[in-house]
């Protein structure tokens, strides 16, 4: 596992949602839940099980290394920040696009063999160690300081235009690559990452794109858990 960026990504893909860990190790996706979970870890011998210790630490000590680039980036490169203004208006357009991001990798997961292979990879590295507790760290640490990064600072800096929303966009979807043959996972982040990125575009509040993050992993990390609780129970 490579960290917190990994952690968040994998969020978007199974009930939803899905996580992984890689570059952007620290990420969470989500995947469609109820969706049987294969045993990944035959396909590759070089990812062992993580415990709920490796987990937790890693998603930590990624969303630390993220922030403190963002706040060096500030600092030294561009000077520039998109700023974060609480409203409840915003909060709410926050919370139905992470639903909408959430319903949308669901179909996706459904639809995209090759997303539910790679989405489905990682979900029992991540997710399965994690108790329910677990999955408030799940979506805040990565939803909080990957959008302070790549929507609060890359996006200004690129141009706070079409053209900065793309670059900073596959910036985050090439933290989710962990190998090439999970070409998928970072296909569907890249999109995920125009959506939140057009979001802080159109609203001018960075507000917008971390609630929608942060529930997007929260509610797809639940329908995971949810989904292979009653799995063992069936």
């Amino acid at each position: 596992m490579s960290s917190n960026a990994a952690i968040a990504t994998a969020i978007v893909a199974k009930a939803g949602t899905a996580v992984r860990i890689g570059p952007a190790s620290g990420r969470i996706k989500l995947f469609a839940s109820g969706c049987p979970v294969p045993d990944s870890f035959s396909e590759d011998p070089e990812l062992t099980p993580l415990t709920r210790t490796q987990v937790l630490i890693a998603m930590g000590v990624t969303a630390v290394v993220l922030l403190l680039v963002s706040k060096l980036w500030v600092q030294f490169a561009s000077g520039i920040a998109l700023s974060m203004r609480w409203s409840i208006a915003a909060a709410g357009l926050g919370v139905a696009l992470g639903l909408g991001i959430t319903l949308a990798s669901s179909v996706v997961y459904a639809l995209w063999p090759a997303y539910r292979r790679s989405a489905d990879y990682y979900l029992d590295l991540v997710l399965k160690p994690l108790v329910w507790p677990d999955l408030i760290w799940l979506g805040l640490l990565p939803g909080l300081s990957e959008e302070l990064l790549f929507r609060g600072v890359m996006l200004p800096t690129f141009g706070f235009d079409t053209l900065g929303v793309l670059l900073s966009s596959l910036c985050f979807g090439v933290l989710h690559l962990s190998s090439l043959k999970q070409w998928p996972y970072v296909v569907w982040a890249t999109i995920v990452g125009v959506i939140l990125g057009t979001s802080a575009l159109m609203t001018n509040n960075l507000l917008v794109p971390m609630v929608a993050h942060v529930i997007t992993n929260l509610v797809s990390s639940a329908l995971w858990k949810w989904g292979e609780l009653r799995q063992e129970q069936g």
